[in-house]
């Protein structure tokens, strides 16, 4: 499977999805990496994995339309049948996502349908709560707001703050990634009529050990 990566900073989701590709873990090929923002990082682990990239900046003429239509473009051109969002810090429009319907997953630092949007770790924090996470979820309209394909969820230790909570998800992240990323390509995830179906999940909670800390994952790796 052809896999399209957007990122717009340092890249740590794309190298677990390289990595995943490169192991055999992932049955699938990164074949493009286009990121809105020249120089980032993200860029960089692409070359040094032979990875072809491009930079697609917002056109101050043409705008938002002139951006997704070159993206789109760019996307096709390498024959992409999967797209993931990596830390792409734009809103896609109901034109792109219609265009690309049930083929852009997004991960998110947080327990969605909860602290969508920016600086989620600070606002769990500030919040109180006990647990947060991460989410994988497929893009639909709106703003973090897709069908949830697996979540990880972490304890909020006391002392915590938005930097060691954001730490902590980000080993989760590089997990539950790549393992939807690997649903995907095997074709055992998809989306039908706005709802996840994954063929082949047992339906059992996985409990995973990180540094002491439980993590769980729903659905279970496998």
């Amino acid at each position: 499977m052809a896999i399209g990566v957007l990122v717009s900073g340092s890249g740590s989701n794309l190298q677990a999805i390289i990595d995943g590709c490169a192991d055999g873990t992932i049955p699938g090929q990164v074949t493009i990496v286009i990121s809105n923002k020249d120089g980032v990082l993200a860029l960089e682990r692409a070359r040094k994995a032979g990875i072809a990239t491009a930079v697609v900046e917002n056109s101050r003429a043409g705008g938002r339309e002139a951006f997704e239509k070159n993206l789109a473009e760019v996307l096709e051109r390498f024959g992409v049948q999967l797209i993931c969002l990596a830390g792409f810090m734009r809103i896609l429009s109901p034109w792109f996502v219609r265009r690309f319907a049930g083929r852009i997953l997004n991960i998110h630092p947080a327990l969605l349908p909860a602290f969508p949007g920016l600086e989620v770790q600070k606002r769990a924090v500030a919040a109180g709560v006990r647990f947060s996470g991460a989410t994988v979820h497929f893009v639909d309209d709106g703003v973090d707001t897709g069908p949830i394909v697996i979540q990880a969820v972490v304890p909020v230790v006391p002392g915590d703050d938005a930097k060691s909570l954001a730490a902590r998800i980000l080993v989760q992240e590089h997990r539950i990634y790549p393992q939807a990323v690997r649903w995907y390509a095997q074709g055992r995830l998809r989306l039908v009529d706005g709802k996840v179906v994954l063929e082949g999940g047992d339906g059992v909670v996985n409990a995973m050990l990180d540094e002491g800390k439980k993590a769980w994952i729903y659905p279970p790796v496998s």
